[in-house]
């Protein structure tokens, strides 16, 4: 199996990264390969491998899209299987064999892993403490769609015979990439099954500003699913939404204060404000590059915001 991972971060970060995956088990004919997005990070095909380090780090900021990135980790294996993991996952250690216990059948082209939103205290950042109790890495969270469902890229693996007939990821989209890949997948005859023991623990966004913005892009995501696969994911009349949150909000502010319960405020601050984040997302174009100095001053607030 090769192992890709995109990246957006500084050094410092991609350190931790590299000790974070060193856990992992490979074994022979296995590949571990982390893909440096970061804007200014060298032309695509330049790769670095400290001695006895099993990762190596494959600069691709050509295109800045996480779906770029994954197609070029890609490109560099030749494994039956392709496993994509987020930057912001830990991995169990023997996540590549759990993928394998039952053996897919034939015709499946895609696993689903399973993803475990970071546990975050009582009393830890809203943020992050809100998308702990509402699970909002779950694999479940976007399984739930039925007929539209699919798993997530930040733990998902595909095979390379599937993935290279298909033309891999769309590259030019910010977001949905994975969904996309899963539904041309299923168009193309090709199964997906589901391995909840193939576990990642997902750190989420620490800050508000980090997870409206990631929700907006969401959105953004959204809007244009439903545009290439209508019914996907209908839109919400934004209006009727907004008098919704500030109803909702209010309503549940003034309950969680007075039974003092300081997760029930969260619930009442951020679930409003994570429908109503990701319905302004749909405005946002999801095609990458955006067009015209605004569009890339737009993409580049969107590249430091998300990461807070």
């Amino acid at each position: 199996m090769d192992v890709v991972i995109p990246f957006r971060g500084d050094p410092a970060e991609l350190e931790l990264l590299r000790q974070r995956l060193g856990r992992l088990r490979l074994r022979p004919g296995d590949s571990l390969v982390v893909v440096d997005n970061t804007p200014g990070a060298e032309p695509a095909g330049a790769a670095t491998r400290p001695s006895a380090d099993p990762v190596t780090v494959l600069c691709a900021a050509d295109r800045m899209t996480p779906a770029y990135a994954r197609n070029r980790g890609a490109a560099r294996g030749s494994a039956e299987w392709i496993a994509f993991l987020d930057a912001d996952t830990l991995p169990g250690c023997e996540l590549l064999d759990r993928y394998f216990d039952p053996l897919p059948d034939r015709r499946t082209g895609l696993l689903g892993g399973a993803v475990l939103d970071e546990a975050v205290p009582p009393g830890g950042r809203v943020a992050a403490r809100y998308a702990y109790l509402r699970e909002v890495s779950s694999q479940e969270a976007t399984y739930r769609f039925g007929r539209w469902g699919y798993p997530k890229t930040s733990n998902a693996a595909c095979r390379r015979a599937a993935f290279e007939a298909l033309g891999g990821f769309r590259e030019d989209i910010r977001a949905a990439e994975d969904a996309d890949l899963a539904y041309r997948l299923r168009g193309a005859g090709w199964e997906i099954e589901r391995r909840d023991r193939a576990l990642v623990v997902h750190r989420n966004r620490a800050t508000v500003r980090g997870f409206v913005v990631q929700r907006a892009v969401h959105g953004s995501g959204g809007a244009w699913l439903d545009r290439e696969y209508p019914g996907s994911f209908p839109a919400r009349r934004l209006p009727g939404l907004v008098w919704w949150a500030i109803r909702t909000t209010a309503g549940g502010l003034v309950c969680a204060a007075r039974s003092r319960d300081r997760d029930g405020a969260v619930r009442a601050l951020l679930g409003p404000l994570d429908d109503v984040a990701f319905e302004l997302g749909r405005s946002i174009p999801n095609h990458r590059p955006l067009a015209g100095v605004a569009g890339i001053r737009w993409s580049r607030w969107m590249a430091r915001a998300s990461r807070c």
